[in-house]
Order: structure tokens, then sequence, then C-alpha cells
């Protein structure tokens, strides 16, 4: 029988989506407090690989991501889900009894060898963590940089994501002390 060892440090992120840009300062205000400095923070890209928010949050959404500087336990992404979703909350519109997202913050965690996306929905290819959240591997590293799978979401496909994982990977790297 192997020894239980305590997990790896994982670097922390956040995948934001809107189509106001001001939302992304302003929910990143919150999440600094939270999870600390941020280390890289990508451009806004159009966002245009589903109609699937649409509905909710309109037209012409762009997606940012943020990588914090801090390593965390990986153990920590269900509570992580939990403060985003209630982020999200805090900046919806309320009319009556809707609630319209202006921000999606979709947290997640990265390794040496896989990134790993939270969710509240339940698939066959996501694991329940606790208190209603689900984790999914969405890219897996091999070779010189991260590879989709059959359950990725389009934008995590293009190249422009996964370069930047990949860069986000080599910070990681350096705060593992890992060559």
């Amino acid at each position: 029988m192997n020894a239980i060892h305590p997990p790896i440090p994982v670097k922390l992120f956040i995948g934001m989506l809107s189509n106001d840009p001001g939302l992304f300062d302003a929910a990143a205000e919150p999440l600094l407090a939270e999870y600390g400095p941020v280390e890289l923070r990508s451009k806004p890209v159009p966002w245009d690989h589903t109609d699937y928010y649409r509905k909710e949050m309109g037209a012409d959404l762009l997606r940012c991501f943020l990588f914090f500087e801090r390593l965390a336990d990986p153990g920590k992404l269900a509570g992580m889900k939990q403060f985003t979703n209630r982020l999200e909350e805090r900046f919806s519109l309320v009319s009556g009894s809707l609630r319209n997202r202006r921000i999606n913050l979709d947290p997640g965690y990265i390794t040496e060898a896989k990134v790993v996306l939270a969710s509240t929905k339940d698939f066959s290819h996501r694991v329940y963590l606790c208190e209603g959240v689900y984790a999914e591997v969405t890219l897996q590293f091999h070779g010189t940089t991260y590879h989709p799978i059959k359950t990725t979401y389009p934008d995590f496909r293009t190249t422009h994501v996964r370069e930047l994982f990949a860069k986000a990977r080599e910070s990681l790297r350096a705060s593992l002390h890992r060559s």
C-alpha cells in the first residue's frame, strides 16, 4: 500500500466572460483580495464559440484569464467555485424574479499535467468534489504543450488559450523549483 501524501500545490486561475470589459477589473478586485496578486492576465479577446450565454449575457462577449501568483491546495477548488458564484450574483442584474449574469467566472487550476475546471453541473466526465461542485480535466499536457480532450470547451481548444496556459505552466514549474 502506498502512503498518502499531500497534493502538489497548483496555480489557480479564473476565466472571465462578459461583454463589459470594465467588469473584468471590477471582478478582479475581490478576486485579488481572496487569492492574492495576479501574475498573468490575458488581454480580452472576442468570444464567439457558442450562443449559449447570449440570452442571459448578450452579444459581443469577451474572454479574459487571470492567473494567480500564489500556489494553492487543489482541494480549495470547490470553495473557489462557491466564491466566484457569489461574485457573479453580486454583479448580476436583477429584475423581479429574474437574475441575469453580466459576468461569468470560471475558476480552475493548472498542474504540470493538466488544466482542471470547476462546475456546478454534473456530467459523465465530471467528478463530484463537495457542496454541489464538480471538477473536470479539460486539457492534458504532453510533449511541449497542453492538448484538448474529447470534452474540452471550444475556446480552450484554441492555440491562443493553450499557449497562455503553457506560459502559466512555466511559471508554476518555476515556483515548484522544477527545471
